[in-house]
């Protein structure tokens, strides 16, 4: 019998911490994982108050945890506590996995990795040679950029609202790849293969203020966010001339089954889940 079934017969306990947390569906996909390995596990999402993260990753730990999931807006905490990072946490400076090993903790971010599978093995859609544009500059984008990077594009731009947030994040990434920044008004019409939202304006009801001609011939729009409908930013593209477009769900299940494998050594499949939660939300 595999080492991984040996250590199945205990309940090990993991969890995805933000604030906030209801609408997570990550216990909901890391349970379907474990039910594929036979694995004996709980999952729980845990809000964790803003100032409080270090503690409660604290708790956790003592009380037995193996793993935390972190999101919005404890990535940079998680990155700060942990006493190891793998490489792409240490590019990123943002940490998205937690594991525990006795009183060390190790930080990595999966988060790119679950972008650039959903891209190119859900979607079918090669990113080499292609020109990217990314909307936004925050710790999403972060996350992202060396992994997407390394599939060797022709070029990306980050387009932000506040130009030198971009220009810091090319002065990070430079040696990665080919990559530039400008303002959201300046993108230009049909200058982009490919198109990611890495916003959070639907949560709104907003989208971001690039100009709609930009869409016009795009072969995908990709908006990290995802619900019940298509997002705001899916719905705008569309009607702007958008050959397809495509939300962020896919993402959050390849990046929780790169968690999953780190924890589990075990690679989940993922378009069941993918379909499962799906059909949940409608």
């Amino acid at each position: 019998m595999s080492d991984l079934f040996d250590f199945s017969r205990k309940k090990q306990l993991y969890a995805v911490f933000g604030n906030p947390i209801s609408h997570s569906k990550s216990p909901l996909v890391h349970s379907l994982f474990a039910k594929e390995f036979g694995i004996n596990l709980e999952y729980r999402a845990i809000q964790v108050d803003i100032g409080g993260f270090e503690q409660a990753v604290s708790g956790f730990q003592a009380n037995g945890g193996n793993g935390l999931n972190v999101t919005v807006p404890f990535k940079l905490n998680a990155w700060k506590i942990a006493d190891e990072l793998t490489d792409r946490a240490r590019i990123a400076g943002a940490v998205n996995t937690l594991s525990f090993d006795y009183s060390s903790i190790k930080g990595d971010n999966t988060d790119g990795v679950g972008l650039v599978k959903d891209i190119e093995t859900n979607l079918k859609v090669r990113l080499a040679d292609l020109n990217i544009l990314v909307i936004g500059a925050g710790g999403a984008v972060r996350g992202i950029l060396a992994p997407v990077l390394d599939r060797n594009p022709h070029l990306i731009t980050i387009a932000n609202r506040t130009k030198g947030k971009a220009d810091a994040l090319v002065e990070l990434f430079s040696d990665y790849g080919n990559i530039r920044s400008t303002a959201l008004e300046h993108t230009n019409r049909s200058q982009y293969d490919i198109i990611i939202n890495a916003t959070s304006t639907g949560i709104d009801g907003e989208v971001p203020s690039v100009p709609p001609e930009v869409f016009q011939g795009v072969s995908l729009v990709y908006d990290m966010m995802y619900g019940k409908a298509p997002t705001k930013m899916m719905e705008w593209a569309d009607q702007n001339g958008a050959q397809r477009v495509s939300d962020g769900l896919g993402m959050l299940v390849e990046q929780a089954a790169e968690s999953f494998s780190i924890w589990h050594n075990a690679v989940p499949s993922t378009q069941p889940v993918i379909s499962a939660i799906r059909e949940q939300m409608e």
